[in-house]
Order: C-alpha cells, then structure tokens, then sequence
C-alpha cells in the first residue's frame, strides 16, 4: 500500500511508498513565515515538549505506584508519538493562525495533561480497557503512517492526503483518539477525567470544522470530500 497526497493538480502522487524504497516524499509548496508566525510556531513546539515532560512525569509515577495500571503506558505511549510527529512537521503550504484555532488546537492536542492521574472507580476492568485502547491506537497509527509529515497542530494545507484509513473518513486519527480516550476513562473514572474528555471531544469537532474550512480551498480537497462523505464514523458522521 502506499499512501497518497493530492498535489495542486489533483493527481496522485506516492507520499513515502511501503513496496518501494525509492519513492519519497512529495514537495509542497509553502509560503514563507513572517517573524511573528515563526515565532509561534517555534513556541508551540517546545511547548509540545514541555507539555509532554509534565504529563510523563505525573503519569510515570502512578504508574510505579501501581504497575497495573496499563492503560496509563498507553496514553503515554501515543502522547510520544504525536510530539515526535509534531516537532518533525512539514512547513505547511497555509495555515489558519487565527486566536481560535490557536487555542483550539493547543487545548485539544494537550488535554491529556488536565486528567486526573489518581486512581478512579473501575467500572470496566483494566484488561477490558487495554483492548478498547489498542483499538484506537491501531486507528491512530495507520492515519499517522499515512499522514506521515503532514501531520501538524494548527490547522493548515501539507497536501490533501486520500490514502490509507483515510479512503473511508475524513478524519480517522480523531476516531482513533476518542476511542482511546474512552479505553483510559472506564477504568479510571471520575468528574474530573470525565468533564476534561467532554471538552475535548467538543475541541475536537471545532478543530474538524476549521481544518476542512481551511482544506475546502483547495480544489484536490473539494474533490476529496464529494468521495468521502463521512467526516469521522462511516455511515453515521
């Protein structure tokens, strides 16, 4: 399989090919950062450092506490994953750098930090809740394979991606990410972890609706989503 980015012209191109080791990946066009716009793209990468440092931190140590506690290494693990996807970036062709989707984006990337690391009540057992996870990590990880550099916090175009998960919705990651997130609530369940899971998912659905008014620009991503009706769950959203 290899994953697909729609250049300017809507024709396919091989990002970075699985079945062949001389493709690479594809050029895009990018517009030159003023001081300020590099200057908070530069902030909201060490930011993404320092936000990881603490959640490691808070969520190692329960975890010595009580090793048990798998589902606390698997939102670790996935946290990792996204900062090293972040830092490592492609430079995007445009991005949204309005107040809202600044925000928007850097409470919905780090929410994690806002839940509560204690114990909570189990209303599902800790095994039950490792499987549920995996689901989502699986769903997370064939969208990142996919999306490669393209991946990024700010809303923005690194080329229409149409390969992969994302032949089927619009936004799997974000799939991914709630059923992840719901795998590390039900064994660890308070006000708390619940509230900050809400409001997440809410960031989640602003981010999708101004990611796509960004992305609608571009015709490859108009033709896009006339085949790909469903933003997140196939046949229902």
């Amino acid at each position: 399989m290899t994953p697909e980015i729609l250049g300017p012209a809507n024709v396919p191109t091989p990002s970075i090919g699985f079945d062949d080791k001389k493709s690479k990946t594809p050029t895009v066009p990018s517009a030159p950062l003023t001081r300020k716009q590099l200057s908070i793209e530069i902030a909201a990468r060490f930011f993404s450092l320092a936000a990881l440092s603490l959640f490691l931190i808070s969520a190692l140590s329960q975890f010595m506490k009580n090793p048990a506690r798998i589902t606390l290494l698997f939102l670790v693990f996935t946290a990792m994953l996204d900062i090293g996807l972040i830092i490592s970036s492609r430079v995007a062709r445009e991005r949204d750098w309005t107040p809202l989707s600044i925000v928007t984006a850097m409470f919905g990337t780090f929410y994690y930090i806002a839940f509560r690391m204690d114990p909570g009540v189990h209303l599902i057992p800790e095994t039950v809740a490792v499987g549920v996870q995996i689901t989502g990590i699986l769903i997370q990880i064939s969208a990142k394979l996919t999306l490669r550099r393209s991946f990024g916090l700010l809303p923005a175009n690194r080329g229409v991606v149409v390969g992969g998960p994302y032949r089927i919705v619009r936004h799997p990651m974000y799939l991914g990410y709630a059923i992840r997130d719901i795998g590390f609530l039900l064994p660890n369940f308070g006000v708390q972890n619940l509230a900050v899971l809400a409001l997440h998912l809410g960031l989640q659905f602003c981010r999708i609706v101004r990611e796509e008014r960004m992305l609608s620009k571009d015709n490859a991503y108009q033709d896009y989503t006339r085949r790909v009706r469903y933003r997140v769950i196939f046949g229902l959203l």
